[in-house]
């Protein structure tokens, strides 16, 4: 079977009809990352919004991957890691359309904050990080909605393989 055909099955796999749900899915992730970041970043650019004892709002630019990994000035590196990431999430999507549908809900919400970090990156060159969580003096690293979705994804997957039998 050649390249040519196997994409076209491919592309026809993720449209069917029972992966539209898991689509919508993850187009709502991309915009509910979307306008948080907007918001944030019209609203809290240069100022820190404390909650309570336990959660600040307070907008960090992360060059990195998750956690601030991999910060560096140079856009040689930043590209290389933008183009690894991006090829994560081809992958993932490869993944989502030869997956069973109890599967495909677990990489849907992935790539969708999987995808609305990589626009991040696309068009700010870094990821604004916002939520702060923090007890005393100990501050968890500062992240957004969209790494909620992919830690969620991730936790569910690993959960997911120590309790179902395939």
């Amino acid at each position: 079977m050649n390249f040519l055909t196997k994409f076209k099955e491919l592309k026809s796999s993720f449209f069917k009809k029972e992966n539209i749900y898991f689509l919508i899915l993850t187009t709502i992730i991309i915009y509910l990352d979307r306008i948080t970041k907007k918001k944030i970043i019209e609203n809290f650019d240069n100022n820190v919004f404390y909650f309570n004892d336990y959660i600040n709002i307070d907008l960090i630019w992360n060059s990195g991957i998750g956690f601030g990994l991999l910060s560096t000035n140079s856009s040689l590196i930043y590209n290389l890691v933008t183009l690894s990431i991006g090829s994560v999430i081809v992958f993932l999507i490869y993944i989502f359309c030869i997956s069973e549908k109890t599967d495909k809900f677990i990489y849907s919400i992935i790539i969708g904050g999987a995808l609305g970090n990589l626009s991040d990156r696309i068009i700010y060159k870094a990821v604004p990080d916002f939520i702060d969580l923090h007890f005393d003096n100990f501050h968890w690293f500062t992240f957004n909605v969209a790494d909620i979705f992919i830690t969620s994804g991730i936790l569910i997957f690993i959960l997911r393989s120590f309790f179902v039998k395939n």
